[in-house]
């Protein structure tokens, strides 16, 4: 791999990367700045979030930076106020040995007013900018384009997902002058393909790694439970992770605001993140994170756009996104900088279906987990606050100024006695919240347990061999949408027009709900119980029996007890 000092830096941007602790670049930054050091390109960088692509555009942009020209040469669009804030932070650091190069970042939700006075106080040379706050500067006359010769688009796709298309487009066309446009996004759809085909020229393509593909030191996670306890689940998992330092996510600012006074409410060290909060708290929050004053942020994705926190251990789906491949943007908050991470959603049955979309999607597979009862979240506590009081390391001077006290007030107690009260002290309250947990998993829980009943359920699927279906298909759909265990489905029979298999009794209910409504190869798939008595082994004669239905040539059709003048010109019907 090659070394910082290898790309033909400048001295100065050298010893700041020094500073920062960087010493061989990441592979987008690899494959990047030489390039855009070496000529004037555009360029289509394609890596997820958390791969260092601020330095892998902001390193070379700044040596670019002709300092003898007061004026605007280099734009950078993006599509949050954090991530503007977050890009001129870095910037800053970049450029700490670089002299008469200011960075200035502009963005909605601050007043104009102080933003103008500071593109006057001072040569600006970068400007970064939400598309919106720099159309409203550039209608007032307080900033122009005329001199800008490098453009970057950062987290292209979601600032198209965003709605600012044609912001971005008014800003493509009235910078003329630019000689380069360096575009960088996670994702390659279809509107970032329009903008780079109108306005980019010859455009470089590189990528680190498959569009969508999961940063491999992410364990992906998912949890069944009914939606009415998704509440109750998220504090189980929070409690079963004491050290969590992560961020949960939910759809929408009303949701996150809520979560997160409930959570508060109950002792948890958290606080919302989303667009209703104005900018002053938004900041203080983010510091706060930062400093670890709080354990979780509860955000929505628009504001998570400006976390970037290298130590995150876990992100959690309050609810999946509606859009899969924003699961990508979320999951890339943790494991970052070489580090792992977890990233754990909440599901209900009918949601597993997407779940396995989101693994086409990102090229990962989710592992099912069990929400831990009780007894597994008590003895988590235990034994994590076992393992700190083993690696503590006490300050000499505290002990031994208070040693005397504590021995005269502790001193007659025998060791055992001493460590069973501080795990007690330690433990209690988790005991107490737990003594009597509800189990919170949904569905059938198949490992290790039979059937309550001891009998299996025949069902009905709306699906045969016309619409290209197996017995190994169908038994494949089966647990792909449902999870169950392959030996679980017995009794497989496919048909033209449908096909039956049993289940075992108690898992009935969930497999009818999990796969009604789902779709094969674009048909609707239906569900339905075969027979109505537990039980039931399955036969075509008993399936008649029980269910009315008859088969006839090629299709079936119910006896509803009547002759029906659509099947009866030249068939006979069954007696």
């Amino acid at each position: 791999m090659a070394l910082f000092n290898e790309f033909g830096l400048k001295e100065e941007l050298l010893k700041a990367v020094d500073a920062l602790g960087f010493t061989q670049p990441s592979p987008i930054q690899e494959k990047t700045i030489p390039l855009l050091l070496e000529r004037n390109t555009d360029i289509i960088a394609l890596a997820q979030t958390g791969t260092g692509k601020t330095a892998a555009f902001g390193l070379p942009l700044l040596q670019k930076i002709d300092r003898s020209l007061d004026a605007v040469q280099a734009l950078v669009l993006s599509p949050t106020r954090e991530l503007c804030m977050q890009i001129q932070e870095e910037f800053a650091k970049y450029s700490k040995y670089l002299k008469d190069i200011h960075v200035l970042a502009v963005y909605g939700g601050a007043p104009i007013g102080a933003q103008i006075r500071a593109l006057r106080k001072e040569p600006v040379k970068v400007v970064v900018a939400t598309p919106g706050r720099l159309i409203d500067l550039l209608e007032k006359g307080a900033l122009n384009l005329d001199d800008v010769r490098m453009l970057v688009l950062d987290e292209a796709d979601e600032m198209l997902n965003m709605g600012f298309r044609d912001d971005i487009d008014f800003v493509l066309k009235h910078s003329p002058q630019r000689e380069a446009t360096w575009l960088f996004s996670a994702t390659m759809n279809k509107e970032v393909r329009r903008i780079a085909g109108r306005y980019m020229k010859k455009p470089v393509e590189v990528a680190v790694a498959r569009e969508n593909a999961g940063n491999e030191n992410i364990e992906h996670q998912y949890y069944i439970t009914h939606s009415h306890q998704r509440f109750e689940a998220l504090k189980r998992l929070m409690d079963f992770a004491p050290d969590i330092y992560g961020i949960i996510f939910t759809r929408t600012k009303q949701d996150a605001q809520d979560v997160s006074e409930n959570l508060m409410r109950e002792g948890y060290h958290v606080s919302p993140l989303h667009g209703d909060m104005d900018q002053k708290m938004r900041t203080k929050v983010m510091d706060k994170f930062k400093r670890k004053l709080i354990q979780v942020i509860v955000a929505t994705d628009v504001a998570a756009r400006g976390i970037d926190v290298h130590d995150i251990t876990h992100v959690i789906n309050y609810e999946l996104p509606e859009d899969p491949e924003i699961y990508t943007h979320r999951s890339g908050r943790t494991a970052r900088a070489g580090k792992t991470g977890i990233c754990m959603s909440l599901v209900t049955t009918r949601e597993i279906g997407r779940i396995r979309q989101v693994e086409k999607i990102a090229h990962t597979k989710f592992a099912k987990m069990d929400i831990p009862d009780g007894k597994a979240v008590i003895r988590k506590h235990l034994f994590n606050f076992v393992e700190k009081v083993e690696n503590a390391e006490p300050q000499s001077e505290f002990i031994d100024f208070y040693k005397s006290s504590i021995i005269e007030r502790l001193g007659h107690l025998e060791k055992e006695e001493l460590i069973s009260r501080l795990i007690w002290l330690e433990v209690k309250n988790t005991i107490e919240n737990y003594a009597n947990a509800t189990d919170l998993n949904a569905g059938f829980e198949s490992k290790g347990r039979e059937s309550s009943r001891g009998a299996s359920q025949r069902l009905f699927i709306n699906l045969g061999k016309k619409d290209g279906l197996t017995e190994s298909k169908l038994v494949q759909f089966i647990t792909d949408m449902s999870d169950l265990e392959p030996r679980l489905i017995q009794g497989v029979t496919v048909t033209e027009l449908s096909s039956f298999f049993n289940v075992p009794y108690d898992a009935k209910e969930f497999v009818m709900s999990v796969l009604t409504q789902k779709r094969f190869n674009g048909r609707k798939v239906r569900v339905e119980e075969a027979d109505a008595k537990p039980g039931f082994k399955g036969g075509k004669k008993s399936y008649k029996k029980e269910t009315g239905y008859h088969k006839s040539g090629n299709f079936e059709k119910k006896n509803f007890g009547r002759e029906n003048p659509k099947f009866t010109k030249s068939r006979k019907q069954p007696k």
